[in-house]
């Protein structure tokens, strides 16, 4: 049986991210996912409740997603507003979403505080990125859905065919 694949809505052209834009990735194999019925779309932030746009976020002092399920980092918005409690709240809905649809792939946006699964942003604002999971990421791959960036779709679509 093939599984199913959670997606973020903003690979498939949503406008969900915080700028109010999607950003589609065109490849042959999400083509084929949706012609066989098997994405699963989800925005981690608006499940969690947040508006579209809405400041940038990033996880602070360089810390991951792990860290802010755990409680040792927050998810703060550049103005200083504390999102952790909608990023916490939008990873729970994700995998709940993930689990009741079966998926046991995750394909993510890269570089989110929510979604990345390579880098994300160090917290800084300043465009630096470094080697981490964004909370929903984290999340997911702490429930065993394999999570993959979106620069590796190649991959995901090697191994689920």
């Amino acid at each position: 049986m093939t599984s199913n694949i959670l997606i973020s809505a903003c690979l498939l052209g949503h406008a969900v991210r915080y700028d109010g834009k999607g950003k589609p990735l065109h490849h042959p194999a999400i083509e084929r996912w949706q012609g066989e019925g098997r994405l699963v779309t989800i925005c981690p932030e608006m499940a969690g409740g947040m508006p579209v746009p809405r400041p940038p976020a990033e996880i602070e002092n360089g810390a991951s997603g792990l860290d802010v399920l755990e409680g040792r980092a927050r998810v703060l918005e550049i103005t200083g507003a504390d999102v952790t409690d909608e990023f916490i709240a939008g990873a729970n809905k994700a995998l709940a979403f993930a689990t009741q649809h079966g998926c046991a792939y995750a394909l993510l946006i890269d570089g989110s505080p929510s979604c990345g699964s390579i880098a994300i942003y160090d917290g800084t604002f300043s465009g630096v990125k470094h080697a981490g999971h964004g909370v929903t990421a984290a999340l997911l791959s702490r429930a065993g859905i394999k999570v993959f960036s979106h620069t590796d779709i190649d991959r995901l679509d090697t191994i689920t065919q």
